[in-house]
């Protein structure tokens, strides 16, 4: 496994990769740096070059026209479906772990799906932003949790041109979590 370092905008980046795909993108220091442990070679790979040309087009603002190509290892039928629906969320919308759930139900003919079961899809999401799992948020616009810390979700969010003052954040949250004007 191989491994390169990415200074965003926002905060320290990592991406991993088996050599040709990316399976790896995170912050640093956030809870789902935990998911990428092990052993890496730090090295310069096409891939690599590709993921970071992404990044820094969405870093400036604008939506990439391309995807790196990435492969996801561990892949349960349920998270596949997951991920395509998170892949169909459009630059600058959000939808809820509920919209995704019904989504689900209805494509496998269910009368219910569990938004629970989808928010633990969500987070086991290994690739951030490529696969934007910080486009989904909770009922009524909650935010809630991100495995690269809130407080990037909401830098995410904002970004992506969103208004962060139409969003919840839990009260506990709240006060840790800062944006740039100050506490949300």
């Amino acid at each position: 496994m191989y491994l390169k370092e990415y200074i965003s905008p926002i905060g320290k980046m990592y991406m991993r990769s088996d050599g040709k795909y990316l399976t790896g993108l995170w912050f640093a220091d956030s809870k789902d740096a935990l998911k990428h442990q092990g052993d890496f070679t730090v090295k310069n790979l096409p891939i690599f070059t590709e993921t970071i040309k992404w990044l820094d087009i969405y870093f400036s603002g604008q939506n990439p026209d391309f995807i790196p190509k990435y492969k996801i290892e561990n892949l349960t039928p349920f998270r596949k479906k997951v991920i395509a629906k998170m892949n169909k969320i459009p630059y600058g919308q959000v939808v809820t772990y509920n919209d995704i759930a019904k989504e689900i139900a209805k494509d496998q003919g269910l009368k219910k799906m569990s938004a629970q079961a989808v928010g633990g899809a969500v987070g086991w999401n290994p690739i951030c932003l490529i696969i934007p799992c910080h486009r989904v948020v909770g009922s009524n616009g909650n935010l809630t949790g991100y495995g690269g810390g809130l407080d990037n979700k909401i830098k995410l969010l904002k970004l992506e041109g969103h208004d962060i003052k139409q969003f919840k954040m839990p009260l506990k949250e709240k006060k840790r979590c800062k944006d740039v004007n100050g506490v949300i």
